[in-house]
């Protein structure tokens, strides 16, 4: 047989790099015993053990048994922590109980004894160093995380879901957890006041969207305010009747696995948004509604019984009345052509998806960093200001017959209520939805049908705009339709009497009506709101968007032609 001579050999083949790769191959794999092994794939762990069977489903007549080799598979995503301890290695994961997408998930465990010997164990520390490193990714270890508790929340069971599906969770990954209960309205505000922020990494709230909002405002009082809100990231551990930030950014309601994108979260700068009523400034991080929206939120706590489906009820009833929300409106829009606003959604996430590993400031340049110290100040001044003269506001215009004003920072609003499929995490503005109240009964059912099948955003009778700011001043009563507006609320009064919601419904926009912040009640006087890019933090699974699918068709889109 010819030998060959190092002259006859591949002049294109790297040796040094054959070498490095089989070395990292073998690296991958880890013996554990005499019949298993561990090994870091693709994007999972790979145990395969010969001392663990599963019946082959085949026996011939029952006399000779029919074993397999026993092979399963842990996602890096759902590894928490693993470690050497006297001799044992232990993998600790999060499992799911069942396949759907929407599946709990509870800590479970690899767990193998190493041979007695120094080599063998420093082996096992380094390829244990390489699943971490795989497993967490540019996210955080072992995040300090600070809890609170809204034991009201989720119809009482807060406390409960928390202990029983979150803290094992957190404990599994290793984080350092202080968990407190509110007792009152607006202690998370107190609290996060006078939160130590080199303390902390995170603020937790087990509950709806109410305890992440006060939490936002808590930390806006500080004196340092701006690097407070920057530095301590505000996530929910979905607890309540609304879960919208947890949809937003983790895909799910489901406590435990939001736990684990907690674990798993990657630091994500969110726009904030200043609401200022009179001398009052408060920030949002959800939406602001005045019109059917508020109202079918905040008019129907009467019938919370009713579930998630107080707000159909409550959206139907007026629907079907044609309420009308007369008010005087100026905006600063920045994308108003649907199409633009598909093409901007569409060059974001591309950007994203380039970008792999690159950091968002590194994507969007730099944020808003004007002040160190408190927020930052107000771009087009208060409610109380003369309007901005800037390029891009409209007048002050009349709009008596607006029947739905929405703003949103997040895509959904519930878990089947996408209303603002264009929006994004720090694009530094805010998705705008006005809608006439006068539109016929069947085009009004249309709309409400069309939300979950993600057709809403595409609707002629729907305005979409994205905007830096909006002055809203409601002029209810004063803008004709007083009496038929009255004569409509009777009658929804009277529907929810019928169910026993007395009181709180009928009367509700004759008195005033209702102004919503992220699902809070808010006084029914004007407002103005503006957006700060990126002034917020969260946690989220996919930096610079939500977990959602976008405006229908942005995909399709050229992002270089808009086409």
């Amino acid at each position: 047989m010819a030998r060959t001579r190092p002259s006859d050999a591949d002049p294109f083949t790297d040796s040094a790099a054959i070498h490095d790769e089989r070395d990292a191959i073998v690296e991958s794999t880890l013996s554990v015993g005499r019949n298993a092994t561990l090994t870091l794939g693709t994007d999972a762990v790979i145990v395969l053990d010969e001392g663990l069977h599963r019946d082959s489903g085949f026996n011939c007549f029952g006399l000779l048994p029919q074993k397999t080799t026993s092979t399963h598979t842990v996602p890096y995503f759902n590894v928490l922590w693993a470690e050497i301890v006297k001799g044992d290695l232990t993998i600790q994961y999060a499992r799911p109980t069942s396949k759907s997408a929407q599946s709990p998930v509870h800590v479970a465990y690899v767990n193998y004894t190493l041979e007695n010997s120094t080599s063998a164990e420093e082996k096992a520390a380094r390829w244990i160093a390489r699943l971490l490193d795989r497993a967490y990714g540019r996210a955080q270890r072992n995040k300090r995380i600070k809890v609170l508790i809204n034991p009201f929340g989720g119809a009482g069971k807060a406390a409960k879901i928390y202990t029983k599906s979150i803290e094992p969770i957190f404990a599994a990954a290793r984080c350092e957890v202080d968990a407190e209960r509110t007792t009152h309205k607006a202690h998370a505000v107190e609290i996060c006041e006078n939160l130590n922020i080199n303390a902390f990494d995170v603020v937790a709230s087990a509950s709806g969207d109410g305890l992440p909002h006060e939490c936002i405002n808590g930390l806006a009082r500080k004196p340092n305010a701006a690097e407070a809100l920057r530095k301590v990231a505000v996530v929910q551990l979905p607890c309540g009747t609304g879960n919208a930030m947890s949809w937003n950014l983790t895909g799910t309601a489901e406590p435990s696995t939001a736990a684990l994108c907690i674990v798993k979260g990657l630091r994500t700068p969110l726009d904030l948004i200043s609401v200022t009523q009179g001398s009052t400034r408060t920030l949002s991080f959800l939406s602001q509604s005045l019109g059917i929206v508020a109202e079918s939120d905040l008019g129907t706590e009467n019938i919370r019984w009713m579930g998630d489906a107080r707000f159909t009820f409550g959206f139907l009833v007026r629907l079907l009345g044609k309420t009308l929300y007369p008010v005087e409106i100026a905006v600063k829009t920045e994308i108003e052509d649907k199409q633009a606003i598909k093409r901007h959604y569409a060059k974001q996430v591309a950007k994203r998806a380039q970008a792999g590993g690159l950091a968002q400031h590194d994507l969007d340049g730099p944020l808003d960093t004007s002040t160190n110290l408190g927020l930052p100040p107000l771009q087009y001044g208060t409610v109380n200001d003369p309007l901005s003269t800037d390029a891009g506001w409209s007048p002050m215009t009349p709009y008596p017959n607006l029947g739905n004003f929405y703003c949103g920072n997040m895509t959904m609003m519930a878990a089947d209520a996408p209303f603002f499929p264009a929006a994004l995490p720090s694009d530094g503005m805010l998705d705008l939805v006005t809608i006439d109240g006068d539109i016929s009964r069947m085009q009004a059912i249309d709309l409400l049908l069309s939300v979950p099948k993600g057709t809403f955003f595409d609707k002629e009778c729907v305005r979409y705009r994205k905007v830096k700011a909006v002055r809203v001043m409601p002029q209810f009563g004063q803008k004709a339709g007083l009496e038929q507006n009255e004569r409509r609320q009777n009658t929804l009064g009277k529907m929810l009497d019928r169910i026993g919601a007395q009181g709180n419904g009928r009367n509700a926009s004759r008195d005033g009506g209702y102004f919503s912040v992220d699902g809070e009640k808010m006084p029914f006087e004007p407002f103005q709101i503006e957006v700060h890019r990126g002034l917020g933090t969260v946690l989220s699974k996919n930096v610079g968007v939500y977990e959602a699918i976008g405006p229908k068709g942005w995909e399709d889109l050229d992002t270089a032609t808009g086409e």
